[in-house]
């Protein structure tokens, strides 16, 4: 015992002997102290796992043109959209004859513009007075709503937008009063969604 103190005091170059902890002990702590922490991981990935998993964070929106090929045979407006088409995108809904399926739920910024063909605002007399144009969740048939209802009131253009919850599957349909034509030119009829809040 005293050799053990007397090399400490020389180790030391004081008076005074300074215990020393064994290495056993400190590598005992350690070994614990990592233990704990993967035990802590393990947890943690667990209860992670078993947390339902949030949808996709990109933004689901479209842009879409008019499909004015062949003759209008009900009131319904049909929609075309993709990069082909040139301003024209779909990301995230889809495209179902025409009218347009959100595929996520959520909060939906909508926006439509429709300019009559063959209208003029000094010839106000050619637009009927009942002219509309509207915008609703056409199916499924039990959610049906009108979303939007636009008057012309004697004019040529309408546009309008808002901010509207929308289920998973919700199809987006717009009517024109017959026999009203909308102009074809990309930059006068358009309509198109934006998520924007679940």
């Amino acid at each position: 015992m005293q050799r053990r103190l007397r090399a400490m005091m020389a180790e030391e170059g004081s008076g005074c002997p300074v215990p020393r902890l064994p290495w056993a002990s400190i590598q005992r702590v350690a070994l614990v102290g990592v233990v704990v922490v993967a035990i802590y991981c393990f947890l943690c990935t667990q209860r992670l796992a078993q947390q339902p998993q949030l949808e996709s964070p990109g933004r689901d929106m479209a842009e879409l043109q008019l499909n004015h090929t062949g003759r209008r045979q009900d009131c319904r407006l049909h929609w075309l959209g993709g990069p082909a088409l040139g301003r024209s995108f779909v990301q995230g809904p889809e495209l179902d004859n025409g009218q347009l399926r959100v595929q996520r739920g959520g909060i939906y910024r909508l926006h439509i513009q429709v300019t009559l063909a063959n209208c003029s605002s000094s010839l106000g007399a050619t637009t009927p007075p009942r002219a509309t144009l509207t915008v609703g969740i056409c199916s499924p048939a039990a959610h049906s709503i009108s979303l939007l209802r636009l008057n012309f009131h004697e004019g040529c253009v309408v546009t309008s937008q808002r901010l509207t919850p929308l289920a998973r599957g919700d199809t987006l349909c717009t009517n024109l009063t017959l026999p009203l034509l909308p102009s074809p030119n990309t930059d006068e009829t358009f309509f198109g969604v934006q998520w924007v809040h679940p």
